[in-house]
Parts: C-alpha cells; sequence; structure tokens
C-alpha cells in the first residue's frame, strides 16, 4: 500500500483558506492568487489548496456539495496548545464549531470549520 502523503481540498477562496491554514499555524505560502498551494506538514505530509476553476479544468462536471465527508485532526503537543489554537484561530473570525473540552476518552479536544467547511480537529492527551 502506498504511504498517503497529501490531503487535497477544494478551496471556494484561495486568500481566506490560507489566512484561516495559516492561523492555525501552518507555514502557507502568501499567494492567495495562485490557484493551488501547498504546505509541508512535519510529519512530511502535503496539504493542498485547489481553487475551484483548478478542480474543474480537469473535472468539468465538479460540483460543491455541502457535507462533512473529510476532516483534519492535528494533535497538539499539550492541552494548553488545544486551547491557544483554538482561541488564535477563533480571534482571527474563523467558525469555532465547539469550544475545547475535556472529552471522556482522555483528550482536551476542540472542533474549528475552515472557510470550506472542512472539519478541524485539535487534540491533546490529557495530562
Amino acid at each position: 500500500m502506498p504511504p498517503l502523503n497529501a490531503i487535497g481540498i477544494a478551496s471556494s477562496d484561495m486568500a481566506e483558506s490560507i489566512r484561516f491554514y495559516r492561523a492555525l499555524g501552518l507555514d502557507m505560502p502568501e499567494t492567495p492568487d495562485e490557484e493551488h498551494v501547498e504546505a509541508v506538514m512535519p510529519d512530511g505530509a502535503r496539504l493542498m489548496l485547489d481553487s475551484e476553476e483548478v478542480i474543474i479544468s480537469f473535472l468539468p462536471e465538479w460540483k460543491r456539495t455541502d457535507g462533512n465527508q473529510v476532516s483534519l485532526a492535528f494533535e497538539c503537543e499539550s492541552p494548553a496548545q488545544v486551547d491557544e489554537i483554538y482561541a488564535r484561530v477563533t480571534e482571527a473570525g474563523f467558525e469555532g464549531e465547539k469550544e475545547p473540552w475535556d472529552a471522556f476518552w482522555g483528550q482536551r479536544y476542540a472542533l474549528l470549520g475552515d472557510p470550506d467547511g472542512v472539519r478541524i480537529n485539535l487534540y491533546a492527551a490529557l495530562e
């Protein structure tokens, strides 16, 4: 089985998507006029953003649909980091779907929403 090394998201507003993922802490390029941007994660995986126009260029019948088919989970170093990232992202004006809480399964957990409705999970083991 080949390794999963990239996750692609269709962006309806590249500048807002870049701003969101930068607020989250990713090293996204400051190129909102590009139709494809990506950031390399510490483990080498890539997060790729493509404009809707790029997607349509090779899938002419593609249409955005509402749904919750994809979520991204980011393991934080500590419960405090979950709180810090959640606060930073929501203070930047982005959706906070569920404020940080101590989950019954032993993690500090929080949920955010990116500009295109992708659910972002933040979690860390409770100390």
